[in-house]
C-alpha cells in the first residue's frame, strides 16, 4: 500500500504566484514524478474554503503517493533532489508535511 504525504503551505513574501508555478510545473513536477519511488505527485492551489468567503489558510496543497519509503528516502538524498528541495524551501513558507493512514 502506497503511503500518502499531504504538503501544505504558503509562498514567502516576495515570491510571485507566476515564478512558484512556473517552476512547480517545469522542475518539480517533471522530477518527482520521475522518481522510482513515487506513484504520483501532484499540486494544486487553494480556490476556496466550502461555504465561506475567508481566505484558506495554505494557498499550495501537495499530494505525494509514495510506493515505497526506504527507497524515496533514497531518491530525496540524491543531489538533484537536494538542490530541488533546496528551491523549494526557499519559496515556501508555513510547511508542514503529513503522512496519511488509510482507513478500511
Amino acid at each position: 500500500m502506497a503511503t500518502r504525504i499531504v504538503a501544505l503551505f504558503n509562498l514567502k513574501p516576495g515570491i510571485s504566484v507566476a515564478d512558484y508555478e512556473a517552476w512547480a510545473k517545469t522542475v518539480d513536477l517533471p522530477t518527482v514524478n520521475g522518481l522510482g519511488s513515487i506513484e504520483k505527485f501532484e499540486v494544486f492551489r487553494s480556490a476556496g474554503l466550502l461555504g465561506s468567503d475567508a481566505r484558506p489558510p495554505f494557498a499550495y496543497i501537495e499530494i505525494i503517493d509514495v510506493k515505497d519509503m526506504d527507497a524515496f528516502g533514497g531518491d530525496v538524498a540524491t543531489d538533484a533532489m537536494q538542490r530541488i528541495a533546496a528551491e523549494f524551501q526557499g519559496m515556501v513558507d508555513d510547511l508542514s508535511f503529513i503522512l496519511t493512514e488509510r482507513l478500511g
